[in-house]
């Protein structure tokens, strides 16, 4: 066993070695001598500890692949070991995604995807949870709300602890049908829902002029065209001369962070929009300039409001650029950073956490409304409301005309 041992750490050390030489240029820190390669005294020790670290690993995986009853792959091996790492952070968004996740993840941040149409997260009982449906999606379409637990996809169980491969078995070429199992606060017992599969088509942006002069702009979701379509949005009704303005971001369940920070800059006056803190204390700060739409503003949340959706109400809010109406929001305040690799997989990570220019944390909290406004229970999880029932909508339309 003992043997075994050392030629396995051997083997590590030279696959490593080999690797440096064939990667490294300029930086001779191995030096080839024939038949054998010439390392320093702490190249060696580091490279035999790594290989006592995770030797472990490369007994079980040669143990499998020699005694497993059926032969084994071992690409797939590695890519649940390399997942299993991911989980033992224990935080849902710091995750390894195969080739197929990590060209999904990437192509929802531009705009399309084969599925269903809903936003989900890992929630704290465990189960996944839905954040928001998009809108005029089968997500939608189907009736499915924010805060509802999907138990199970197709007959198969899903947990938060899974969320990416939960997320990609609700995803599938369009036409194509999927079953889901709901549970829903206030309901007795779970409930199954058929979805036909669409590509999915995101139009994060809409914007119209309610009664009295006031423009409206709904954003569902922030991905990579989502500031160029505000700032046309904001350019229409600026021509039509709107005297205030509603910024609808209910049910929003956030995006690309830098999206976000375009928008804040367009509307808000010179302040911090959000500051970042890392495990090492260090911030970064984001900022806005002079420059900005000057009318006034009311910022319409919800529970399903998260992430990104959460810094602009929380710039809005401490810089009193305007009024936040509704209610609490979801509560998602740590950022994340997706690494693409060379093999076409990638990774996410959360890498700091983001306080609101007053330096609150709204993680595990949510922002409170400086108005807050309750839809009647039968609305709340509902995602299109008739205009004549919107409470919400009202009243922000009552105070930006007082503001006018």
């Amino acid at each position: 066993m003992i043997s075994k041992r050392k030629a396995l750490v051997g083997a590590i050390i030279l696959i490593i070695v080999t690797t440096i030489l064939n990667a490294t240029l300029g930086n001779l820190i191995a030096l080839p001598l024939g038949q054998k390669v010439l390392i320093s005294r702490d190249t060696y020790e580091y490279y035999r500890d790594l290989g006592g670290e995770y030797g472990k690993l490369l007994t079980l995986k040669e143990f499998l692949t020699k005694n497993y009853y059926k032969e084994v792959d071992e690409e797939k091996l590695l890519e649940s070991a390399i997942k299993g790492m991911f989980q033992g952070v224990e935080d849902p968004y710091t995750t390894y995604m195969t080739e197929r996740e990590f060209t999904d993840l990437m192509t929802r941040t531009q705009g399309t995807y084969g599925g269903i149409g809903v936003i989900i997260t890992p929630g704290e009982d465990g189960f996944v949870t839905v954040v928001s449906p998009i809108e005029d999606t089968p997500g939608e379409r189907a009736g499915i709300a924010t805060g509802d637990r999907i138990i199970t996809v197709d007959g198969k169980t899903v947990s938060g602890e899974q969320l990416d491969l939960a997320a990609d078995m609700m995803k599938g070429e369009p036409g194509t049908n999927v079953i889901l199992t709901l549970w829903r606060e206030g309901r007795n017992e779970p409930f199954e829902v058929t979805l036909e599969r669409e590509e999915i088509r995101l139009r994060t942006v809409r914007s119209e002029v309610l009664e009295g002069n006031i423009g409206y702009v709904r954003i569902s979701m922030f991905d990579e065209q989502t500031a160029n379509d505000f700032r046309e949005h904001i350019g229409e009704l600026e021509k039509q001369n709107v005297q205030g303005l509603i910024i609808d971001l209910r049910n929003n369940p956030g995006g690309l962070l830098s999206q976000c920070l375009e928008i804040s800059d367009m509307i808000l006056g010179e302040q911090v929009i959000v500051y970042t803190e890392d495990r090492h204390g260090k911030r970064e700060i984001e900022k806005s300039d002079k420059k900005q739409v000057d009318l006034p503003l009311v910022v319409l949340v919800n529970k399903g409001s998260a992430s990104a959706s959460e810094i602009l109400a929380g710039a809005v809010k401490d810089g009193n650029r305007g009024v936040i109406l509704g209610t609490t929001t979801f509560g998602k305040g740590l950022v994340q950073q997706v690494k693409p690799l060379n093999d076409g997989t990638g990774f996410k990570y959360t890498v700091s956490q983001y306080f609101t220019p007053n330096g609150t944390n709204i993680h595990g909290t949510g922002i409170e409304p400086d108005i807050v406004v309750e839809l009647p229970e039968e609305l709340r999880n509902e995602v299109t409301i008739e205009r004549d029932q919107d409470i919400q909508l009202e009243k922000a339309m009552e105070i930006v005309k007082e503001k006018m």
